[in-house]
């Protein structure tokens, strides 16, 4: 088991990590933040089952609840752990995730591809205008061949043959959801369909602008909204954080 720690941000997708890195470095200056990965075998049967179990193994150990977050996949399977488990969270922080959980950007691109006649690539690069704006052509290419790989290693079940669904509802702990309003994958209309099963503790928030990715973007927009909310909810290094502030 590692150091102590308050809050674990969950990461299911090794080569779009990245991208969460902005975030946890603005979250990391006002407690303490440990990252959980999961990373998918080749052989391995896509499902966010195998997830779950084994970041239950990972907190069996641990003496503490802890506030769990995680942006898209991730968020989904941080949410179906602490459906499963809520006695080992304190919250649960979701980034970019739809009412219905499995409304990732993955289905989003399986679904294109049953629409339209258009190619693998073509389709990937539609993904990236929609996930992160516009980008120079440079930039565009790698970011292809990131989704590219995050298609292989997403413990995602959607296919060209079936895009699945995940159960929808809340949970029993405080929850807080963030979206963009620019973003087409978790729409301001999947976002705000989290309000049916939300508690008077329970928090909605969305950014003007950022895409799929807005916590990249505007992490510190991001961070002031996520740590207000833990705040709420008994983080115990903010308050340590507080008085050394206030005492320097």
């Amino acid at each position: 088991m590692c150091d102590s720690f308050d809050v674990l941000w969950l990461n299911a997708s090794p080569i779009l990590k990245r991208f969460d890195k902005p975030l946890l470095q603005y979250l990391s200056e006002y407690t303490r933040v440990a990252q959980w990965e999961y990373h998918q075998t080749k052989d391995e049967a896509s499902s966010i089952d195998k997830a779950v179990a084994l970041l239950d193994e990972f907190l069996e150990s641990y003496p503490d609840s802890v506030h769990l977050a995680g942006h898209g996949m991730s968020g989904a399977i941080a949410l179906t752990f602490a459906r499963r488990f809520p006695k080992k969270v304190r919250s649960l922080t979701l980034l970019a995730v739809a009412a219905q959980p499995a409304n990732t950007w993955h289905a989003h691109y399986y679904f294109q591809r049953q629409l339209f006649s258009i190619s693998r690539e073509q389709v990937l690069t539609n993904s990236v205008r929609n996930l992160f704006g516009n980008q120079p052509p440079h930039t565009t290419k790698k970011l292809v061949a990131a989704l590219d790989k995050d298609l292989e290693q997403s413990p995602s079940q959607h296919s060209l043959f079936k895009l699945v669904h995940l159960p929808k509802g809340g949970v029993s702990m405080p929850m807080m959801v963030c979206g963009s309003q620019n973003d087409p994958v978790v729409d301001p209309n999947a976002l705000n369909d989290w309000l049916n099963w939300f508690k008077p503790e329970d928090n909605i928030w969305e950014y003007p602008k950022g895409y799929h990715f807005f916590h990249y973007f505007y992490p510190q927009q991001v961070g002031e909204q996520i740590v207000s909310f833990w705040q709420r909810h008994h983080l115990r290094s903010l308050e340590v954080s507080a008085l050394t502030s206030s005492s320097s």
